[in-house]
């Protein structure tokens, strides 16, 4: 017993060592915000994922979505929420405004990103999964419409998150460097693998369910909707839709990809309401270590099958200035593993 102790303790010591001794990954105008980050590019985009080995993982014995958690006692706990998605033939934006006003204010979030916006965004990616306030899980590789999609399509855009994950993170270790704390060396404060998973447009089928919890993976909703990716929602609205409707337990639902329209402007009011109400932050998986998940057997926004219908799944054209998510009144074509849907 006392030789393994040892090993652990020199292990420890020698980590430490190296943390010390380490320079810094990021310089704090490295982690800034810059402008233009937002900006979503609609060019050629097209990205292969890399060719690798999963790390080991074992299935889940979860069957349906998380959509917020019963808290014990008088337990006033939150999740806020990022997705950061990409579609297969653009380069989405990082809205660091927003991770700025967090990690200024130490307020826990948890990110959802898409594989390929992880390999288009690689510093960003591994700049949020080495910083102990937030946590990152997996939004699948392409944001396509789980709903629909089948067959090994269905397995590879969930896959295909992970090794892009795991791909970045062996690079920030190859780095040896410290995180945006500068207490331990970036890649140890970020997981091995990502252990959570948001269904692009909160949809699913039974069969992408199955595959979820096939991969190790608990999906995960949301109870609060800010309703950010529509353009005509104001930063008041969004404001209005996330505190009329917060309780304790709560999984809120944001976008910081280029697409979370007046997030920027509305989460100071939330966070300070919040804040005065008594709640606390927390990421998902404290959340979840906090109470009792509250399970639905399918996905849905706000209703239950709400997001079965018919539903194209790119941007379609909102405003002046970019593109918002069309969620209502367009038929998605036939999903096929080899063309955009």
């Amino acid at each position: 017993m006392r030789a393994p102790m040892t090993l652990l303790w020199l292990s420890l010591l020698t980590a430490s060592a190296a943390a010390e001794t380490a320079p810094a990954c990021w310089m704090p105008s490295e982690l800034a915000y810059h402008k233009g980050d937002e900006r979503v590019q609609k060019a050629a985009a097209r990205i292969a994922p890399p060719q690798r080995v999963l790390a080991a993982y074992s299935p889940t014995a979860q069957r349906g979505v998380i959509r917020r958690v019963t808290l014990t006692g008088d337990k006033k706990l939150v999740a806020l929420t990022f997705d950061l998605c990409e579609q297969p033939s653009e380069i989405s934006g990082y809205q660091g405004g927003i991770v700025d006003f967090l990690r200024a204010n130490r307020i826990k979030a948890t990110f959802f990103m898409g594989g390929k916006w992880m390999l288009s965004h690689r510093e960003r990616t591994q700049q949020l999964m080495s910083d102990p306030l937030f946590e990152v899980a997996n939004h699948t590789w392409e944001h396509r419409n789980l709903r629909v999609v089948s067959g090994q399509a269905l397995v590879d855009e969930i896959k295909n998150a992970q090794v892009a994950y795991e791909q970045v993170r062996e690079e920030l270790e190859a780095k040896q460097c410290t995180g945006p704390r500068g207490t331990t060396l970036a890649h140890e404060q970020a997981p091995r693998r990502l252990s959570l998973l948001r269904f692009p447009y909160g949809a699913c089928s039974a069969a992408a369910l199955d595959e979820a919890s096939h991969q190790g993976l608990l999906p995960i909703q949301w109870d609060v909707s800010s309703g950010d990716p529509t353009f005509a929602q104001s930063a008041q609205a969004i404001q209005r839709q996330v505190l009329t409707n917060i309780q304790p337990g709560s999984i809120v639902l944001f976008h910081a990809n280029g697409r979370g329209w007046h997030t920027d402007g509305a989460l100071p009011g939330i966070i300070a309401a919040i804040k005065a109400r008594g709640y606390e932050f927390a990421t998902v998986s404290e959340l979840l270590a906090a109470g009792e998940p509250v399970v639905s057997a399918t996905c849905y926004d706000s209703r239950p099958g709400d997001t079965d219908r018919p539903r194209h799944p790119l941007p379609v054209a909102t405003s002046p200035f970019g593109f918002g998510w069309l969620w209502h009144g367009v038929a998605s074509p036939a999903a096929t593993p080899a063309r955009t849907r």
